[in-house]
């Protein structure tokens, strides 16, 4: 039977953080942090990551593993975050996912296995380059040839899918279509116990990530974007592309300025948190809080502490 971890998942602002300290507090255990950004060395104000304060409650795994120049994928995540979640159960402790990256996660529980033949960074680069000298019309037509089942949902446009289902094809022969059966069928990696945040009143959630946006301003935001490219990140980085670090790279540059800057990190976090919350509905096995106006933890412990017992973890 796979072992039991606690999720707690969320658009940004939502109070993950604060709810998953006081789990792991309450359940004996510690957090693993499931952020797609949280991982980078040097981008801590515009990633809200946790505080020292915060990380000194609670021990906190994930954070800060990889440079911010670095191509950082899911597949390392995985393999990182799988063996904190065994070192912490190999200590008697509970593991506690908190995060907004819902590929992370679902990545994590699952029993997706990220194998070294489903990546080749040559043959990604190689057709990347037919799809941009021979066009998007002509690789989608190659990948209808061989699967005209996830061909039907691509668009040509759709450069990074249409090359992602080639170089799956190439390296192991099973169509993406074919691949992603495949992974279905495997047992969870790991018996998750998930709860996803959100509001009622969905405009509540938009002023918080507001607020959290000038607060970012406040800590120095834009200080940390240009320590980093004062140490010679490229604006074109994986790392810079976040929300916050893009958009306030470009006003240091003098393409914008930074009033402008900040309403369009508002407008793209609300966007982000949006796009979360669909992902998150989709899960019917979790528990599903939505604060009224602001969070109420003591609320939602009492709700989580039941749930939890249903699933087994007391």
């Amino acid at each position: 039977m796979a072992d039991k971890v606690i999720v707690v998942a969320g658009p940004t602002a939502s109070g993950k953080t604060a709810l998953g300290i006081e789990l792991a507090l309450r359940y004996n255990g510690e957090i693993v942090s499931a952020d797609s950004m949280q991982v980078y060395r040097g981008m801590d104000i515009g990633t809200a990551k946790a505080t020292a304060e915060e990380r000194a409650r609670v021990p906190h795994h994930m954070l800060d593993v990889a440079e911010p120049w670095e191509d950082y994928s899911v597949a390392r995540y995985v393999s990182q975050a799988e063996d904190c979640c065994r070192d912490i159960i190999s200590r008697g402790k509970l593991p506690v996912i908190v995060g907004g990256t819902g590929l992370y996660i679902d990545s994590l529980v699952s029993g997706r296995d990220f194998a070294a033949a489903d990546f080749d960074q040559g043959l990604r680069e190689k057709l990347g380059r037919e799809y941009d000298g021979l066009g998007g019309e002509e690789l989608h037509r190659r990948l209808a040839a061989i699967d005209p089942e996830r061909a039907a949902k691509l668009h040509p446009s759709d450069k990074r899918r249409i090359v992602r289902a080639l170089e799956i094809y190439e390296l192991t022969g099973m169509t993406i279509t074919e691949h992603d059966e495949y992974t279905r069928s495997l047992p969870p990696r790991f018996d998750a116990a998930a709860v996803h945040l959100g509001f009622k009143d969905r405009s509540r959630l938009y002023e918080r990530i507001d607020r959290r946006v000038d607060l970012m301003e406040e800590q120095g935001l834009f200080r940390e974007v240009e320590e980093l490219l004062d140490r010679g990140l490229s604006p074109s980085c994986t790392a810079m592309q976040a929300i916050g670090y893009k958009e306030a790279a470009q006003a240091l540059l003098g393409h914008m300025d930074r009033r402008e800057a900040l309403e369009l990190i508002k407008l793209r976090s609300r966007q982000y948190a949006k796009r979360q919350l669909t992902w998150f509905r989709r899960d019917a096995s979790a528990l599903h809080i939505d604060w009224d106006e602001e969070p109420d933890f003591e609320y939602a412990r009492a709700l989580s502490t039941k749930f939890f017992r249903d699933c087994g973890i007391s």
